[in-house]
Parts: structure tokens; C-alpha cells; sequence
């Protein structure tokens, strides 16, 4: 033990004659790591690499269908990859990597374990690193975010956002204040992105759907707000049809407001920079991400955005034996026209970027030649409900049911393994053939609660509140200040 760090045990193959595997560590299980992972452990010899991946959760999720989880199209289980079934030939710790020392060619990892073993964070070693914990929400200084603010970035977040909607329209139901009732059905979203405009259209999409079984709620009773900074929407689906969406969402009473930011939400009160006040119950905050903070403690170099500064090859910039791909790093775009330009941080790029990082590092173990990364955009599509969407695919613009249904062809195709690609098929099927399911289990957020009632008698007071944390230090790359 060292300064509160303990080494972690590595296997270096130590039978006599047995050249030592290479040690791989990849932080981060998202698309990047997932697909990185997946596509070494098919590549290499046995023996020849041992792999480690540090992740947070134990399982990939497929970000593109968080909002139809939301909605209840899809199972929460079928939008999520176990990375333990995917990853059979790799090392799986669950953890947060807190800091990168390429120098010595080690990570400082906290684990589920190391709080209670009380002794500190756990130090791997590695020979070839690969960086992609990929990106986090960002978030302003508005007054009231943090206390009523909503995610929508993970598997959790989204079924909590369902929950919290269809508890909102029973407390509508149930309230004899038109205050509380109208504050219950106001749902203001933050940020015009595809997080934004997708939760938005599948949710409003179900809660007007969900209206048919209140006695005393109507579609029209319901007001839903999306903010975004920009003079525009989708901007990844073209001028046109972000245009085309802005009508269709308008024509849907969905009240859109472009160049207006989220100046306040305090006292569950939406306050607009355009003057606009809305008392609400639910902000959905989606307008943007940052890159993750792992990067900012590490001695790897950075662009001016904080992400890493990586070459075509998918390697850091001026740095041996260290990788990255996806929203961590900035990847220049050699198909592109004007140069300087880098590949956009999204699933197509980074699905892609992975496979072609993973044959780059197993043709350096091997000394073989790297290949550059090259891959045409080949569009966008999103969904705004149920057999509604737009799509700009090879310069073809497409909007209503064809889209919708490109959309769900396209995502089915993307969503790793087999196995879930029939379960969401199935899902979709059935849903076509049956009534959607209105249901809030709120009680999943607070399991124990039932049973700390039974068992202590009756209600417990809250705990108080605790003392604000400090401020925290200015990020040396801070992110840009905007709201979409």
C-alpha cells in the first residue's frame, strides 16, 4: 500500500518460456469500449493480450432507444448490453477510473469494494491504454436545476422520466388546486438536440395517449415546453427538415421556443430569458454534453474543448501506446471537405471508430501498418413518436411514417448482439398488436420504503438537508456555455 493506493494484481505470464501478455485496459464500456473490447477478444490469440475493462454500470446501454424506453416501447433490460455475457474473454472491473498516469502507465480506479475495505483506490497497470468513458450531461449555473432538474442520459433517467410523467397526470387527477394541477401538467424540456426532441416527442406522444384512461384529463389540459438556445433544431438532420419538425411539433400544441434560454427554475417555477414564467413540476435537462472529467486528470493532451487530441489513426496525439475514440476524443475528419474539420461525436462515428481502433492496436502488437479513419456521413434520422419522424439520409430528406420506420430499421440493425435485436423486435410486434402499457412504478426509486415503514413503526422524519458543497475549481477547458 501506497499513499492510499493499492496495485492490483496483473497476470504477466509467468510460466518459464512464456512471454508476457500484453496488458490492454480500456476505461469506459460504452459504444467505444464495448465494441473496442469485443472486437480484440476475437482478434488475438489466446494468451497473447489480457484485457481490462473498467466501466461504471455492468452493462452497455444503447443510448438511441432511451426514448422509447421511456415511452414504453422497448423493455429498460432490452435497451441495456451485459457487458459479462458480451465480454466473456475480458477482465470486468465496476468502477470509476479517477486518474490517468500515462508516464508510468497507470490508472487510479475506486471500485464497488474499495469503500468498504477502507483502503483507498486501487492502481492498474497497463501496456496499451484505450480511453473511452465517453461524455457527461452539462450543466449551468441555473438557479433551481440542481434541486428539480432531470437527466436524460441513462437507462435510469429515462424510466424515471416515464414514472415521473404518468405520476404527474395522477396528481392532476387527484389535486382539487388548479394551481398544482397546472404546475402537474407542465413539462418543460431544455435543449433542441436529438436527446431533447426525441424524449420529448415519444413522452408526449404516450402521456396523450395515456389521457383516454383519466376521467378528467384531456390531451389539450397537458402544455409542453421545449427551450433551445439556437435558431434551430435537429441541426444534424439539415435546415429543411428541422424546419418541417418545428411545424410538425407546433401542430402538436407542443409550444417551441428558439434563442430563449432556462434562466431559472426555482420554487418549481420555469423562468425564460424572453420573460415567459411556467410553473412546473418537470424540467428535462438536455442541452449538451462535456467531455468526462477523467480526461482533465490525466497527462494526456487535450484541444481546447478538453477532449483528446488524437490522430486519423485513432492514437493520442504525440503519445505512444495510448488510444482513443468517441466523444473523448477529437478525431480529425479526413473525408471532409475543408480541412481541420473532426468527426462528430455520435453513435455512427463512434461504432465505427471502434472497430477500426481495435484492428489499429492489434496491427501494432502484431508491427504491422495502421490504417486512417475514414467514414462519409451518411446522415441522420430521429424519431418524434409514435410512426412519426425525419431523416436526411445520403442527401434524401424523408419525413412522417417512412422515416419513423428508417429510424427503427436502422437502430435494430445498430443495437449489439443478436439476442437483443429479437427481444426489441418481439417488443415492437407486440406492441403493434396490443394497447400500450400505462403504468408508473415510481416505488422502484425508493424499493425500501415500504418495508423501513413496516419495520419502524411508521413514517420517519427526512434527514435534514446537508451543507452545500464548495464550489468547485474552474475546469482549465471549461465547456461551452450554451443550453443546446
Amino acid at each position: 500500500m501506497r499513499h492510499g493506493v493499492v496495485k492490483a494484481a496483473n497476470s504477466r505470464g509467468t510460466a518459464p518460456g512464456t512471454p508476457p501478455r500484453t496488458r490492454i485496459l480500456i476505461v469506459g464500456g460504452g459504444y467505444v469500449g464495448m465494441y473496442t473490447a469485443l472486437r480484440l477478444q476475437r482478434r488475438l490469440r489466446a494468451g497473447e493480450a489480457e484485457i481490462t475493462v473498467v466501466t461504471p454500470e455492468p452493462y452497455m446501454t444503447y443510448q438511441p432507444f432511451l426514448p422509447e424506453a421511456a415511452a414504453g416501447s422497448i423493455s429498460p433490460r432490452h435497451v441495456v448490453v451485459p457487458l459479462r455475457r458480451v465480454l466473456d474473454k475480458c477482465r470486468i472491473v465496476i468502477g470509476e477510473a479517477k486518474r490517468i498516469d500515462h508516464a508510468k502507465h497507470t490508472a487510479t480506479v475506486t471500485t464497488l469494494a474499495t469503500d468498504e475495505e477502507g483502503t483507498g483506490a486501487v492502481e492498474i497497470e497497463y501496456d496499451e491504454l484505450v480511453l473511452a468513458p465517453g461524455s457527461v450531461s452539462r450543466t449551468l449555473p441555473v438557479p433551481g436545476l440542481a434541486e428539480y432538474g432531470i437527466g436524460f442520459k441513462t437507462v435510469e433517467e429515462a424510466i424515471g422520466l416515464r414514472n415521473h410523467v404518468i405520476e404527474q397526470m395522477d396528481i392532476a387527477s387527484s389535486t382539487r388546486d388548479p394551481a398544482l394541477r397546472d404546475a402537474a401538467l407542465t413539462f418543460v424540456f431544455v435543449g433542441g438536440g436529438y436527446a431533447g426532441v426525441e424524449a420529448l416527442g415519444e413522452l408526449e406522444d404516450m402521456a396523450r395517449y395515456a389521457t383516454r384512461y383519466y376521467h378528467n384529463i384531456k390531451a389539450e389540459d397537458m402544455k409542453w415546453v421545449l427551450v433551445e438556445a439556437s435558431d434551430r433544431i435537429l441541426p444534424e438532420v439539415g435546415p429543411e427538415m428541422g424546419v418541417y419538425t418545428i411545424r410538425e411539433l407546433r401542430r402538436r400544441n407542443i409550444d417551441l421556443r428558439l434563442e430563449t434560454r432556462l434562466e431559472s427554475c426555482e420554487n418549481r417555477v420555469a423562468v425564460l430569458s424572453d420573460g415567459a414564467r411556467f410553473p412546473t413540476r418537470t424540467v428535462v435537462w438536455t442541452a449538451g454534453v462535456k467531455p468526462h472529467p477523467v480526461l482533465a486528470a490525466s497527462d494526456l493532451p487535450r484541444n481546447e474543448r478538453g477532449r483528446l487530441a488524437c490522430t486519423a489513426f485513432l492514437t493520442v496525439e504525440g503519445v505512444e501506446h495510448a488510444w482513443a475514440a468517441g466523444d473523448a476524443a477529437a478525431v480529425p475528419d479526413i473525408t471532409a471537405a475543408e480541412k481541420g474539420r473532426e468527426c462528430a461525436p455520435n453513435a455512427q462515428h463512434a461504432v465505427r471508430q471502434a472497430k477500426a481502433l481495435a484492428d489499429n492496436l492489434v496491427a501494432a502488437l502484431h508491427g504491422e501498418v495502421l490504417t486512417e479513419y475514414a467514414h462519409k456521413y451518411a446522415g441522420s434520422v430521429a424519431s418524434l413518436g409514435l410512426h412519426k419522424g425525419v431523416a436526411h439520409i445520403y442527401g434524401r430528406k424523408i419525413k412522417g411514417y417512412p422515416a419513423w420506420f428508417m429510424h427503427r430499421a436502422y437502430h435494430l440493425s445498430r443495437v449489439p448482439t443478436f439476442n437483443r435485436k429479437m427481444r426489441v423486435l418481439a417488443e415492437w410486434t407486440l406492441s403493434g398488436l396490443f394497447k400500450r402499457e400505462i403504468v408508473s412504478l415510481g416505488s422502484l426509486e425508493h424499493p425500501r420504503a415500504e418495508f423501513e415503514l413496516a419495520a419502524g413503526g411508521g413514517p420517519k422524519a427526512p434527514p435534514p438537508n446537508p451543507a452545500p458543497n464548495p464550489a468547485p475549481n474552474p475546469a482549465p477547458n471549461p465547456p461551452q456555455d450554451s443550453q443546446g
